[in-house]
């Protein structure tokens, strides 16, 4: 007897077919990091399961610890049982690391990537000549491996049925000249198209259902508006500290390391127009356009409108952890910021007077990112005479994290003879709402790689155009002296946030 499939199961089965892409060798320069072994080892086997990648694909790893083939194997199988979203299929699994070889290299060894491609060119035509090279390197190693890639002739399709595509982790660029000084690097060697500028933030689902929430429901795009929106809050909150990273972090800091790609990704989602269509460059061009309507920040502006600061000792969850200066790796008389705080305005027609609040820190109270739509409040002269004495402004969350999900906040009367209205949350949920567990960020993004499509990664012009807003707040904090505020880790941040948004007449939302 065969078994009948369902609609969505069929639905599935077509979906896989016309996105699944063509054969391919995924080369990932630093695949003994741990980038590859959390993240794109497990997304690649969970793409396997869902059918998502051909059993013709093969995976080259390199690195410079020198692994044996089979000891590579073993290392990538147990990173995947650790960081799977699915328990490994022992038959599926054992599949994916047969298609995985490595090879030790050093990235600024000129000969290695001719040994390289001698090996993505083997007569047997054991590697698919469509490539796609990841580079989970340290990002000064991106335009060496770039250029060398070029001189071997590697960046280029041999055929023109063939093509090659270069993933970018960030950090791209420290600085607004740096990031401009790196896309003509790689230019030098790889077309525009070629080049994919990774930030995991836009492959969550949440993120995703930005446009699909605001774009396929009538009843939301037409309240999309200054006339009917007060504020926006975009917070992404750490409970963690600096994580090990220290000499990294304390170069980088919460503006560098969350503001200029996630959360101004995040800005210009909420707050871009529709799109002629949906298609990467099509919803790309909007994107950009928000970025170069924010207004820049003069030096008097930076005064006024951002707060940075560092957190003191504190208890996170019933333990005693250090503070910011007292961390590994990190200088005694740092000035790295650990917290942001932002007050961003958008000169356009949709959003013009409509202030965007960002907020970012380390070790603060608990891990939460949301994206909070406050709507302005209704007059209130009707319910004068009842037993409401003030109405509550309408607030649409977009949860990204922990729990992604959606919620709605309005005004219901409750219930007996008298007219008292008390706000009540409407939740959407992805964990309840449907079956299963949602693919990971690195899931999604990688197959988008893979079949080409770019909407969920980076353009050039909108790196550039968000480096060149935060490089503008780097320079007035350069100017600025005296000391920098701090918060007490635990906290939700420095008083001086607070007044950031308080003069506006707001506060600040607790996730």
């Amino acid at each position: 007897m065969v078994d009948t499939l369902t609609q969505e199961q069929i639905s599935h089965q077509d979906s896989v077919g016309r996105r699944r892409p063509a054969p391919f060798t995924f080369v990932i320069f630093g695949a003994a990091g741990d980038l590859a072994h959390r993240k794109l080892f497990p997304a690649l086997y969970n793409l396997m399961v869902d059918g998502w990648l051909s059993s013709d694909c093969r995976i080259l790893g390199i690195a410079r610890r020198p692994y044996q083939v089979e000891e590579f194997r073993s290392e990538v199988g147990q990173a995947i049982a650790q960081h799977s979203r699915r328990s490994p299929d022992p038959v599926i699994l054992q599949h994916l690391l047969e298609s995985t070889t490595y090879l030790t290299a050093d990235f600024h060894d000129a000969a290695q990537y001719r040994a390289l491609k001698t090996v993505l060119t083997d007569p047997e035509g054991r590697f698919p000549p469509n490539y796609l090279f990841y580079l989970a390197t340290p990002p000064s190693a991106y335009p060496i491996i770039a250029e060398h890639l070029g001189s071997v002739g590697l960046a280029r399709p041999a055929k023109p049925e063939h093509w090659v595509r270069i993933i970018v982790e960030k950090p791209f660029g420290h600085d607004l000249d740096s990031a401009v000084a790196l896309n003509g690097q790689l230019h030098q060697v790889f077309d525009e198209s070629q080049i994919y500028r990774i930030d995991h933030y836009l492959g969550k689902e949440t993120v995703q259902n930005i446009l699909v929430f605001r774009f396929a429901n009538g009843i939301f795009e037409p309240l999309w508006t200054r006339q009917y929106i007060d504020q926006v809050q975009i917070t992404v909150a750490e409970s963690l500290g600096v994580a090990g990273r220290g000499s990294y972090y304390d170069q980088a800091g919460a503006l560098r390391d969350m503001v200029q790609n996630h959360m101004l990704q995040l800005v210009s989602l909420i707050a871009m127009e529709p799109p002629v269509a949906f298609e990467a460059d099509a919803v790309r061009d909007e994107k950009v356009k928000v970025l170069r309507s924010i207004r820049p920040f003069s030096t008097r502006d930076v005064a006024d409108y951002t707060v940075r600061a560092q957190y003191e000792a504190g208890v996170i969850d019933g333990e005693q952890v250090p503070g910011f200066l007292d961390e590994p790796d990190i200088a005694s008389d740092s000035r790295t910021e650990s917290y942001v705080a932002l007050r961003l305005l958008i000169d356009n027609w949709r959003w013009a007077g409509v202030p965007f609040y960002l907020r970012t820190g380390k070790r603060l109270a608990k891990r939460a990112t949301e994206i909070a739509i406050q709507f302005k409040t209704a007059p209130h002269r009707f319910f004068q005479q009842t037993e409401t004495p003030e109405l509550s402004p309408n607030l649409l969350t977009l949860k990204i994290q922990p729990d992604e999900g959606i919620s709605l906040r309005f005004g219901a009367k409750l219930p007996g003879p008298e007219i008292k209205v008390r706000t009540v949350n409407m939740e959407f949920l992805y964990g309840t709402s449907f079956a299963g567990t949602p693919p990971e960020a690195y899931e999604r993004l990688l197959l988008d790689a893979m079949i080409g499509d770019s909407t969920l990664f980076t353009r050039k012009d909108e790196v550039e155009a968000a480096w060149a807003l935060v490089s503008s707040i780097l320079s007035g904090w350069q100017r600025a002296r005296g000391p920098i505020p701090t918060y007490e880790a635990g906290s939700w941040g420095p008083r001086e946030a607070d007044y950031l948004i308080e003069r506006d007449g707001f506060r600040w939302r607790r996730p």
